[in-house]
């Protein structure tokens, strides 16, 4: 769930990372239909969401992933070319 999540960033070096941030791009994703929700008890207040990436979202990823590649190298062919 989305605090499991800021978390997990925050322990990665993503200081800055905020729940408010994670909640607002999960929201997002959901809308998209690009996760799955299940809704577990909590023992405070409201149902927590869990939520699951699907094989939309997995598709929506690898574009993700391809493009980032591609923007990441030519970044480092700009590095390069000043060095």
């Amino acid at each position: 769930y989305g605090y499991e999540i800021t978390r997990q960033l925050n322990a990665l070096g993503f200081t800055d990372v905020v729940e408010g941030t994670v909640y607002t791009i999960l929201i997002r994703l959901e809308k998209n239909k690009l996760v799955e929700i299940t809704k577990k008890p909590s023992d405070m207040g409201p149902p927590r969401k869990f939520f699951a990436i699907n094989d939309a979202g997995r598709a929506e990823l690898r574009k993700f992933w391809e493009k980032w590649e591609f923007v990441s190298s030519k970044i480092n062919e700009l590095k390069e070319r000043e060095q």
